[in-house]
């Protein structure tokens, strides 16, 4: 997920730009529709609540996916001027073409998804289809697009990832440390003169 791009971004960014300079920097961000990113992970979390007790929700699930991906990826665009944003979109379209081809679900390896916890392992196998994952299979469309990157110990989170995910990330990397310094260097600009 995108989440840890943002995490070290911002532990890299307070190293470098200093703490408060970095929480100044961070409270001048603006993106276009950056409201909708918000709303985007609510409707996330409604579907995968509400998916195992509603037939009409587990069938469709993976287009509600998509559509949020699809919506995603028009907010990035509108943003693209940003530094890092072409690699955050490039990660999202990525991760939406494999889903797309899979019926609205990320395929994720079994080997992958050795280093998660097993009762999640075995709910893939038991029940092909969690949340928006789905274990692959050798039916499975563009394999080397899901998730078959394992992150276990010494790495802080076992997870695993997506040649998508690690573009994603690289990118808010990218567009943090912009960010956060720009604001340094203005600040040094300044007390220059």
């Amino acid at each position: 997920m995108v989440y840890d791009g943002i995490v070290i971004g911002l532990i890299v960014g307070f190293i470098r730009a200093g703490f408060m300079n970095g929480l100044t920097a961070l409270s001048m961000v603006r993106i276009r529709g950056g409201y909708i990113f918000p709303a985007l992970l609510l409707f996330q979390f409604v579907l995968m609540y509400f998916q195992g007790s509603n037939q009409f929700l587990a069938h469709y699930n993976g287009y509600f996916f998509i559509a949020v991906y699809l919506v995603g990826l028009y907010v990035l665009w509108l943003n693209r001027h940003e530094r890092g944003f072409w690699f955050i979109f490039a990660g999202v379209v990525l991760n939406t073409v494999v889903m797309l081809a899979n019926g609205g679900r990320m395929p994720v390896s079994e080997e992958a998804a050795s280093v998660l916890d097993p009762i999640y392992l075995k709910m893939l196998k038991e029940d092909p289809v969690i949340y928006k994952h789905v274990l692959m299979t050798s039916a499975t469309h563009l394999p080397f697009l899901g998730d078959i990157i394992p992150l276990s110990p010494p790495y802080p989170r076992r997870q695993a990832i997506s040649i998508g995910d690690v573009i994603m990330n690289f990118g808010m990397f990218i567009y943090l440390q912009k960010v956060m310094l720009s604001h340094k260097v203005e600040a040094s600009l300044v007390e220059i003169k």
